[in-house]
């Protein structure tokens, strides 16, 4: 159930809270022609705290402190002073009268924009403002993060279904960037240290104090840290969902953005000018919004980055971001404050969530060693042991803003939330939807999608399995299941158990052992053999299923996070299947019984991925990847004589993997893999090259290649694609508005096969090596209503093979920003 938590804070790993503010949101026109004014200066009477209006005249503001008047300006104009009503949400128009002012006959010559000027020396001087070139610093880092589901628009008392949460209708606000109301859910804190080194680079997060509502689970609270919520706008391109936004001071800046100079003042006794940006074409990764920055330094003191209006991203409504500066020393300015608000829906009308996050860093020291403090952290983030236990007293010391009463109370609202019957029907079904199985108690039922297939071997396959829940143990979990086919009238069966010695470093012990039917050379992102869908969406008759009997002993040990190796012992018995015979060649006369074929071996797997970040549950993690390489090794010996196994080989592969963003072109994904077998074999202990006979895209299996196909015990394979993120397309009229996406792939493989296998079994009538290249390439679009990507894919080489497909379609569902 609470992995569900985790699946969530996977979505907005940029969010946080809001306050008893007092919000105005509004438009401002000309009073006599009824056009919008961008540009106006919109502020709180006698505050520093202001805006400007955009494009289309319209504006949000607010503000914790006290203040009944907003205040419009704009040149040519007669300034407006609007009285509104303190600590609460103001809906206002603005229009402003022309002034009577006579001025002098202006001309306006040819020049060079002013505000490309400015430009131009804030990009000059981003090798010194830019805190990433840095050679080292540390701050105290409080971050503040809520949750709120927006569109609250009915009454408690209009909808049945609302009747028993009366009482969360009194904690309903509405946004001063959206003007929708909302209801907070999810609210948490943290404080934490963080520790930055350029060589080598090196960043590690201590979380001194967590304090959530909804969720006690320490592993959450590494994601209220600074590592998951990097927001850089010196960068080129800010990684707001990947992948990244083009910043609005970016080297190539001017290529995106057309730039206005608005304004120029005296701010906290430092000239600064304000400079405004809009995107120069529709659909691309832009925002729209305006900064400050400093006359001599060219530092920014502030700026505001809006998502463009028809940025070709999914789910995300609005996304508002807002970053404060302040200076360190004469010459180098420094992050002081950072807000973001982001709007997760469907679209604008449906109900959808609020994604909200405020921090605030403070004790910032620069350029002193940290050498042995990050040295004795041996992961990146670190959640102390007493980070939950903090007291109230505890939290009112170092809470650099304070919470109102209505923050206050969303601690109490969600813990009674909770208890709700409806509430805890709706978390059972999204557990049940995010997670396939549905939690009863101290068991879990699942997953729902092996409950019914069929195949040729077993006709209909009915399987009911589950495992313990959380409320079981959060150190051992039990599974099991049982399965029957009506065809073949059997049995099969399956169960294991996971016990977590440790879980920040993860190491665990895990048993499994399983009677029933496989698919050899299988990819591991293929659907499961009894998933419905494997069943209904095949090309080719699902009949070359081989029983199998196996069980499995293994530890895994993770070092530090990115690092881990898994020591495993398994033993297999493989036994012929209907359609896949296990005979001797021709010319052997040999008529001893080859099935089964009995095998015992020990591997060891390893796992390199630098820097790598997870969200985790009590039992299961997801990665949320590494900027950098992924590196895998498996090194596995056959023992002979060890419960009867019969064969003595060693197996060698390894594979790197890797995602390169290269924006403004979306970005590059790839998989090189190669191994070797030595010591001759029967072909199911060969390298099975990964197939696919469904009409379901899968990233790692050759998509036009059958199930054995091809056997190799010497190979190298290559998978490359490259999603353009709708780079070409953006820039069609009427096609745009669809917001697909491009993307390429390439897959090949050559490898080789000694006959000598061939004399310890025959191989079957359809199997080859591969010793010409194999080649598979496609073109597709993804982002389809959102969710679906489809592929146009041809089979490139071996065309003379027997039923094979020479092109075809492939689709898949996905969930991507």
């Amino acid at each position: 159930m609470k992995f569900c938590w985790f699946f969530i804070l996977s979505l907005f790993l940029y969010i946080s809270a809001f306050g008893q503010v007092t919000k105005v949101r509004g438009y401002v026109k000309d009073s006599i022609t009824g056009e919008a004014l961008p540009f106006v200066n919109v502020t709180f009477k006698n505050t520093h705290t202001g805006t400007i209006t955009d494009a289309n005249g319209y504006f949000f503001i607010e503000t914790r402190h006290a203040s009944d008047t907003i205040m419009a300006s704009f040149v040519g104009y007669r300034t407006v002073y609007i009285h509104i009503s303190q600590f609460a949400y103001n809906d206002i128009s603005v229009y402003l009268s022309p002034s009577q002012l006579a001025i002098d006959e202006v001309v306006v010559v040819p020049g060079e924009n002013p505000a490309h000027k400015l430009l131009r020396r804030i990009i000059d001087n981003k090798a010194v403002n830019n805190p990433e070139n840095l050679s080292n610093y540390t701050y105290e880092l409080y971050n503040k993060v809520q949750i709120d589901i927006n569109n609250i628009n009915e009454e408690p008392g209009s909808n049945r279904f609302l009747k028993d949460f009366d009482f969360v209708f009194n904690f309903v606000d509405t946004s001063a960037v959206t003007g929708k109301t909302y209801l907070p859910v999810f609210i948490l804190e943290s404080l934490s240290d963080y520790y930055y080194t350029r060589r080598p680079k090196e960043e590690k997060e201590v979380i001194k104090a967590t304090r959530l509502s909804g969720v006690e689970n320490e592993s959450v609270g590494q994601f209220t840290g600074k590592m998951y919520q990097k927001l850089n706008v010196y960068d080129n391109f800010m990684s707001v969902f990947e992948p990244g936004f083009v910043s609005p001071i970016a080297d190539f800046g001017l290529l995106y953005y057309k730039y206005y100079l608005i304004d120029s003042a005296f701010i906290d006794n430092r000239w600064c000018y304000q400079l405004s940006y809009r995107p120069k074409r529709k659909m691309e990764r832009t925002f729209t919004g305006n900064f400050w920055v400093n006359d001599t330094t060219f530092a920014l003191q502030y700026i505001q980055m809006r998502i463009a209006e028809d940025a070709n991203i999914n789910y995300v409504n609005d996304l508002v971001i807002a970053q404060t500066f302040k200076p360190y020393n004469d010459t180098l300015w420094f992050i002081d404050t950072e807000t973001l608000m982001v709007d997760f829906n469907w679209n604008d009308k449906l109900t959808g969530f609020f994604g909200r996050k405020t921090s605030v860093f403070s004790d910032i020291t620069i350029n002193e060693s940290y050498a042995e403090q990050i040295k004795t952290l041996k992961t990146n983030t670190l959640v102390m042991g007493d980070a939950m236990q903090k007291s109230d007293d505890f939290w009112m010391q170092k809470r650099p803003v304070t919470l109102t009463q209505k923050e206050k109370n969303i601690y109490l609202m969600v813990d009674s939330i909770k208890e709700v019957p409806l509430y805890k029907n709706i978390a059972d079904l999204t557990n049940l939807l995010v997670n396939y199985y549905f939690v009863t108690g101290l068991f879990e039922i699942g997953p729902y999608y092996t409950f019914y297939s069929f195949n040729p071997i077993e006709g209909n396959r009915f399987r009911f399995g589950g495992r313990t829940s959380n409320a079981f143990s959060t150190r051992l979990m039990l599974e099991g299941y049982l399965a029957y086919g009506t065809l073949d009238e059997k049995f099969k069966y399956g169960g294991g158990f996971m016990y977590m010695v440790s879980k920040d470093p993860r190491r665990a012990i895990g048993f499994t052992y399983e009677n029933d039917i496989q698919q050899l050379g299988q990819s591991e992102n293929a659907f499961l053999e009894d998933n419905i869908l494997s069943s209904v969406l095949r090309r080719n008759p699902n009949n070359k299923l081989t029983p199998v009997e196996e069980f499995s002993l293994g530890y895994m040990h993770e070092w530090f996070h990115g690092f881990q190796n898994t020591l495993t012992f398994k033993h297999r018995r493989i036994f012929e299947g209907p359609f896949v015979p296990f005979e001797y060649s021709e010319d052997n006369d040999i008529s001893a019984d080859l099935s089964p074929v009995i095998t015992s071996e020990i591997s060891l797997k390893s796992r390199f991925a630098y820097q790598e970040k997870f969200i985790w549950g009590e039992f299961e993690r997801v990665s949320l990847g590494s900027r950098y390489p992924i590196l895998e090794t498996n090194i596995t010996a056959g023992v002979p004589d060890v419960l009867h196994s019969g064969y003595s080989y060693y197996k060698l592969t390894a594979s790197l993997a890797d995602k390169i963003e290269l924006n403004p072109i979306g970005y590059f994904k790839y998989k090189m893999e190669g191994g070797k077998i030595w010591g001759d074999l029967p072909f199911p202990l060969l390298e099975l090259h990964q197939g696919n006979e469904t009409y379901a895209f899968d990233y790692f299996a050759f998509n036009m290649m059958n199930y054995y196909e091809f056997a190799s015990d010497r190979w190298v394979s290559v998978f490359a694609e490259h999603h353009f993120q709708g780079f070409f397309l953006n820039r069609i009229p009427l096609i745009r508005r669809l917001k697909l996406r491009e993307v390429v792939s390439a897959r090949g493989l050559i490898g080789s096969l000694s006959p000598s296998h061939a004399d310890v079994m025959a191989y079957p009538e359809l199997l080859h090596s591969v010793n010409t290249p194999y080649m598979e390439a496609s073109v597709g679009l993804e982002n389809i209503v959102k969710i679906l990507r489809v592929d146009v894919m041809w089979r490139l080489t071996y065309l003379d093979h027997q039923n094979i497909q020479p092109w075809g379609i492939r689709a898949m569902f996905q969930f991507i920003l």
